[in-house]
């Protein structure tokens, strides 16, 4: 063989053996030893990466729920997906004890539903919550309200979340829904939230996020918060779940009662519910009694005729 040809081939060949020793050197004095009960940790999780942890992925997660183990304490990290009994057992295996928290799900916070809130123009532009958050107020003109083109349905990964047909507004099926958090980062009106389920599935929320003032949020939704403060009033005073700032109330999850005395006295009928309020019985004067009376004998007169 031409020695012009072996030549650069021993050179390239010393050079790359060369290399390859430098890399193996470095590689082995700054290896980073991985704990093992990582990937164990993370067998326990669900693996669908959603980041409704705060992490970046089950892995992510899992790395933290070690480092955080090795302190003695886990308990504010939480898995959405998997909730109690996930943690649980990931607290079994690391040897720490974990908290039980409440359930969670997401929660709609506008009920500005086409009836409610009639579309004044139309938005001929891409179907994306953002693009028309970032061009113009919104079909209805609340600048607050849900835009209801579906980022949030597009972005969840349970079939948790629709969109209604006849109000456009994001409907959330509680019992698919796993509180990832996937679809309030992707509403760019921040009109959802993850909120206790409740005792027993009972939750109260105000479903309004309009910061303007009362007369001038009726005008586009007929069902928006005007910041009259009667929901604070009727709150019992031993609880005070209710507080106003910036002409909006706001019900905090965390004291309320579901007790649902601020429902009625809302008189845009902003507050939602996931029951139906108990109603006070007046007090039956004698003139309402004898009245009573006398249409209950004239209904059983009746049914004796038939």
């Amino acid at each position: 063989m031409n020695p012009v040809i072996i030549f650069p081939i021993l050179t390239l060949g010393a050079a790359a053996a060369g290399a390859a020793m430098i890399l193996f050197l470095v590689a082995k004095k700054f290896k980073v030893e991985e704990d093992p009960r990582i990937d164990d940790a993370a067998d326990f999780l669900p693996g669908v990466n959603c980041g409704g942890c705060g992490f970046p992925g089950c892995r992510g997660f899992a790395e933290a729920l070690v480092e955080a183990a090795d302190k003695g304490n886990i308990s504010g990290l939480m898995c959405p997906v998997g909730g109690s009994d996930t943690m649980t057992e990931v607290g079994v295996f690391l040897g720490v004890e974990v908290a039980e928290s409440d359930p969670t799900v997401a929660v709609v916070r506008c009920n500005g539903s086409r009836e409610k809130a009639p579309p004044k123009l139309s938005f001929d532009g891409p179907a994306k919550c953002y693009v028309s958050h970032a061009l113009f107020c919104g079909e209805h003109g609340c600048a607050f309200g849900c835009l209801g083109l579906g980022d949030c349905v597009a972005v969840c990964e349970f079939d948790a979340i629709r969109i209604d047909t006849e109000t456009r507004l994001p409907v959330v099926d509680a019992k698919k829904c796993v509180s990832c958090g996937v679809c309030v980062k992707a509403c760019p009106r921040n009109i959802i939230e993850i909120r206790p389920k409740g005792r027993k599935e009972r939750r109260v929320w105000v479903g309004c996020m309009n910061l303007e003032k009362g007369g001038v949020a009726m005008k586009n939704c007929k069902v928006a918060c005007i910041g009259c403060g009667k929901c604070a009033k009727a709150c019992p005073e031993k609880i005070r779940a209710i507080g106003l700032e910036k002409n909006l109330a706001y019900i905090d999850p965390q004291k309320c009662i579901a007790c649902g005395l601020c429902i009625p006295v809302c008189p845009t009928g902003a507050i939602l519910a996931t029951f139906q309020p108990a109603v006070k019985k007046a007090k039956a004067s004698p003139g309402n009694l004898e009245q009573s009376k006398k249409e209950t004998g004239e209904a059983a007169q009746k049914g004796v005729e038939t």
